[in-house]
């Protein structure tokens, strides 16, 4: 059990460490994760270009919430998995 601040940092240090090797592992290895990396990144990319513009229409606000919901649900299934791997 880590007793100070430093020993923290080093046991979360490894732990990410830990999670981007399972990571690369089911992005080789997993077709779900390659889809899902690949949805979550195609969904960022539309997010960058709404969110870029100077103002949105209400639609375009809509989508923006939307994506940002389909972002996040993409992405805990991705850490799920991790955690599972």
């Amino acid at each position: 059990m880590p007793s100070t601040n430093r020993d923290v940092r080093m046991e979360e240090n490894w732990m990410e460490g830990g999670a981007r090797d399972v990571r690369e592992l089911l992005l080789r290895e997993s077709e779900e994760f390659q889809q899902l990396s690949k949805r979550h990144q195609e969904l960022d990319e539309r997010l960058t270009a709404l969110t870029s513009k100077y103002f949105l229409s209400e639609e375009e606000k809509l989508e923006e919430i939307t994506l940002k919901k389909r972002k996040l649900a993409i992405k805990d299934r991705m850490a799920h998995m991790i955690r599972s791997h």
